[in-house]
């Protein structure tokens, strides 16, 4: 990892698990999941955006995730984030109530928004799914 005493740095392949510890920290640790968090869908999208577009994906990002929060019940939480280190890496932290909230922010018109104007900008995207453990937050 940069700045540990030998200098090595955290191979490619951890800095998403990194990043998901970091996530977890954030969302502070303590209870195991409650019967809701078990319905609740959690996904980690990795996506490497064109440098040349950086700022206009970074500017359509954000307003998807405004509306998406504002407007849409079933979305929890959207996180977003870049790797500090290269910022043209992005990973987005997304908890959805149910499978339903999921596929009715998959078919709102503006998560579609966002997917028409970011098309060309994505260079790459990897979605995964991930299991509710510890999710907690101050209020």
């Amino acid at each position: 990892m940069k700045g540990s005493k030998n200098g090595a740095r955290a191979p490619k392949g951890i800095r998403p698990l990194l990043l998901i510890g970091v996530c977890t920290l954030l969302m502070g640790l303590g209870k195991e999941a409650s019967g809701q968090e078990q319905h609740q869908i959690v996904r980690l999208a990795t996506l490497k955006i064109d440098a040349a577009q950086l700022e206009s994906y970074k500017a359509a990002l954000k307003e998807e995730i405004e509306t998406s929060v504002k407007i849409e019940p079933g979305v929890l939480t959207l996180y977003a984030v870049s790797d500090k280190d290269h910022p043209t890496l992005i990973t987005i932290f997304e908890i959805y109530a149910d499978e339903q909230a999921y596929n009715l922010h998959r078919e709102s018109l503006h998560f579609k928004k966002y997917k028409d104007l970011t098309r060309e900008m994505v260079q790459s995207l990897e979605l995964r799914e991930a299991v509710p453990l510890n999710l907690e937050t101050k209020k």
